[in-house]
C-alpha cells in the first residue's frame, strides 16, 4: 500500500493531511512540522493546537519532528511548508525520496529570494526525475476538514502525474481536477493573495461592494497579465486556481491575506500585524515579487504596486485607492498581451 508524508505543519498541511489519513486507503499518512508543540498535539491528542485549534484529527494521522524518518520509503511526499522555506526544507529531503516518489507542491507563493514558482524550487533541489506536481484553487483548510465541498486542479507538465494527483487526493468531498499548466496554476494561487490583500484594505476603510467588484475584476486582469507575460495559458486563470481562488481568498472570512489587509487599512502597522499571527500572510512576499517581475518583464501591475507602497512604503491607503482611481483613462481590454491596463 501506498504510503504518504506530508512536509509542513501549518493549517492547510495538516487539514490535507488528515483529508489523506480519513481516505484509509494508504498504509500511512506522517505529517512533518517543526514545531514539537505540533507533534506532540497531533500524536497524543489528534489535535494541532498552533495552526488549526479544535479540529479533531483522525487517529490514525502520525506526526514526527524527523524529517527524513518521515519521508523515507514513502510513495507520495506532500510539500506544504510556507514558499519563503521550501528550498531549505525540501533541499533536506532529497537524499531520503525513493526512486519514483511522487512530490506534490501545496504552497501557494513564490520564492521571495529568486522570484520563482515552488515547483521550480523543487525541481532545482530533489534528484533528476522525481515527478512533480501541484495542487491549488480555493479552498481553506478549516472547511477542507469540516469535509465541505471543494474542487481544486492539480496540475504536472505529465497529464499522467496529473491524473496519479487526482487519485491521490480526490474524496466524495474534495474534487480534484487536472491540468498541464503548471506554472499557471502555481501564479493563479501566488498571485491572487495580493489582491486579497487589497480587498481586505478595502473592507477595512469601509467600502463597498461596487468597489471590491471592480478590484477583483481589474485584479485577475493584472494577474491574467503577468502570468501570460511569464509564458501561462490565459484560459488557466479564469479557473479554479485563479478566479475561484481569487473569489475565495479575497471575500472569505478566513482568509489571512484578506484580514491582514483590514488591519492595515485600521492603522495597523504590519510588522505588529505579522507579529500577532501563526500562520503565514504569503501576499507580503508575493506583492513585492510580483511588482519586481512586472518591471522585469514590462507589466504594469497598477494594483500590486499600491500594495506594496502600502506594505514597505508607508503609503496611506486611502491614497493608494485615489491613486488607483484617478490613473489615466483607458480602454477595457482582457487579453494576456501589451503592458497593461
Amino acid at each position: 500500500m501506498t504510503r504518504i508524508a506530508v512536509v509542513g505543519g501549518g493549517a492547510w498541511g495538516t487539514a490535507l493531511a488528515d483529508l489523506l489519513a480519513r481516505k484509509g486507503a494508504f498504509e500511512s499518512v506522517t505529517l512533518w512540522a517543526r514545531e514539537p508543540e505540533v507533534v506532540d498535539g497531533i500524536n497524543r491528542e489528534h489535535l494541532n493546537p498552533v495552526f488549526l485549534p479544535g479540529a479533531a484529527l483522525d487517529q490514525r494521522l502520525r506526526a514526527s519532528g524527523d524529517l527524513g524518518e518521515t519521508v523515507r520509503g514513502a510513495d507520495v511526499v506532500v510539500s506544504s511548508a510556507p514558499s519563503h522555506v521550501v528550498r531549505e526544507v525540501m533541499g533536506r529531503v532529497g537524499a531520503a525520496l525513493s526512486r519514483g516518489t511522487l512530490v506534490v507542491s501545496v504552497s501557494k507563493g513564490l520564492e521571495p529570494e529568486r522570484l520563482t514558482t515552488l515547483s521550480c524550487v523543487l525541481g532545482e533541489v530533489l534528484p533528476r526525475g522525481v515527478p512533480i506536481a501541484v495542487l491549488s484553487g480555493p479552498s481553506f483548510a478549516q472547511e477542507v476538514f469540516q469535509q465541505q465541498p471543494t474542487a481544486v486542479v492539480a496540475a504536472a507538465q505529465d497529464h499522467g502525474v496529473a491524473r496519479q494527483v487526482q487519485q491521490v487526493f480526490s474524496t466524495n468531498y474534495f474534487r480534484v481536477y487536472s491540468h498541464t499548466d503548471v506554472l499557471g496554476v502555481e501564479l493563479g494561487g501566488a498571485l491572487k493573495n495580493v489582491v486579497a490583500l487589497a480587498a481586505g484594505i478595502l473592507e477595512g476603510l469601509g467600502l463597498g461592494h461596487n468597489t471590491r467588484a471592480a478590484l477583483l475584476t481589474r485584479g485577475l486582469a493584472e494577474i491574467t497579465r503577468l502570468g501570460v507575460a511569464l509564458g501561462a495559458e490565459p484560459a488557466t486563470f479564469a479557473g479554479l486556481a485563479g478566479m475561484g481562488d481569487l473569489i475565495l481568498t479575497a471575500t472569505g472570512p478566513l482568509s489571512r491575506n484578506r484580514s491582514l489587509g483590514v488591519e492595515l487599512a485600521h492603522g495597523t502597522a504590519l510588522a505588529d500585524a505579522l507579529a500577532g499571527r501563526a500562520s503565514v500572510a504569503e501576499g507580503v512576499n508575493t506583492a513585492r515579487a510580483a511588482v519586481t517581475l512586472g518591471a522585469r518583464h514590462g507589466v504594469e501591475l497598477p494594483i500590486a504596486g499600491q500594495v506594496a507602497d502600502v506594505l514597505f512604503g508607508g503609503k496611506p491607503p486611502r491614497q493608494a485607492v485615489a491613486d488607483l482611481m484617478e490613473r489615466e483613462l483607458k480602454a477595457e481590454q482582457w487579453s494576456g498581451a501589451g503592458s497593461g491596463r
